[in-house]
């Protein structure tokens, strides 16, 4: 297996990421390789200066950057050397099996849709963020920031493909489905979201739980939570903002702990023609391990042809 990383992609590029991939390459197995992307001299640099031999990865050369503010579109389309644009010709190629980035979010989708582009079938591809639950595991939120509005029959294909990234990817083989909104009731919420429950209901391949609410987030009534990425991505932030500030006021607990987002490590793009991991612009080293291993356990699970095939 080959997971390519984005070397100059994230607040602290390319020193962390460096840091990060040479700390994951000593879990992984042998059979496992870390393919770097960016500036080779520049890696090179990076790698003698962290007391790492220039030899320790297959460095891809990539003589662009996308900055994190950069217009996507326009860095994507004028960028056609940049770590991030060339990190998905190999993985359009095949010669990677998986890409992970903690670069430009917005780069990162726009140049999905340019090169891998969705899978046939797929109304929109959806970012999964993680959340913690009383149970001591993660449960799945998508969308979580790729679509600020959606459709219903959106918020409903998110349901099917949730169910089968959670079923593949964390082996819960009925994981419940609920829909975020401002009340349980089946008549709640906007025309959007009534319509979006009807369309979820009516589909037997997803385990429906109905519409929870705000409270419902952190407890286990529904391990895949649908929502559009405005709502996703308030809730992902807010969990994120919880750790620091516990910890700062001397809280020490294993639920806490869930909460460090580092721990995590990146989200996956959902829907789209490859593997594809999207982590937080201010990783730190720990983050970008864990975001190399989310990539090596996301391409084991097959999830990219297990949606390929239940749109076929």
């Amino acid at each position: 297996m080959k997971i390519a990383l984005d070397a100059m992609g994230g607040d602290n590029a390319p020193a962390v990421v460096i840091e990060g991939a040479l700390i994951a390459k000593q879990d992984l197995p042998s059979d496992v390789q870390i393919v770097l992307i960016g500036d080779k001299p520049v890696v090179e640099k990076t790698l003698l200066s962290q007391g790492a031999s220039i030899d320790a990865f297959d460095i891809v050369h990539a003589s662009e950057v996308i900055g994190m503010s950069e217009h996507p579109a326009k860095a994507v389309a004028s960028k056609q050397d940049s770590s991030i644009v060339v990190g998905y010709k190999l993985l359009m190629t095949g010669e990677v099996d998986v890409f992970c980035s903690a670069g430009n979010t917005g780069a990162m989708l726009v140049a999905a849709m340019f090169t891998i582009k969705t899978i046939p079938g797929v109304l929109r591809p959806g970012i999964a963020g993680f959340i913690p639950k009383q149970s001591g595991k993660y449960g799945t939120v998508l969308d979580v920031g790729a679509n600020a509005e959606v459709k219903p029959e959106v918020l409903a294909q998110f349901a099917h493909i949730g169910s089968l990234y959670v079923k593949y990817v964390y082996g819960i083989d009925r994981p419940t489905v609920g829909l975020m909104n401002l009340g349980e009731e089946e008549e709640k919420g906007t025309p959007l979201l009534q319509a979006a429950y009807q369309l979820i209901k009516s589909n037997d391949k997803v385990n429906f739980v109905g519409n929870i609410e705000g409270r419902d987030i952190l407890n286990d009534k529904a391990d895949l939570i649908i929502c559009d990425g405005y709502v996703g991505n308030v809730i992902l932030k807010m969990a994120e903002s919880l750790y620091p500030i516990l910890s700062e006021k001397g809280y020490n607990d294993p639920f806490i702990d869930l909460f460090n987002w580092e721990k995590v490590g990146g989200s996956p793009i959902l829907g789209v023609n490859g593997n594809v991991i999207i982590g937080h612009g201010s990783s730190t080293a720990t983050a970008i391990c864990h975001m190399v291993k989310m990539s090596k356990q996301l391409a084991e699970s097959g999830i990219t042809e297990k949606i390929k095939n239940a749109y076929s």
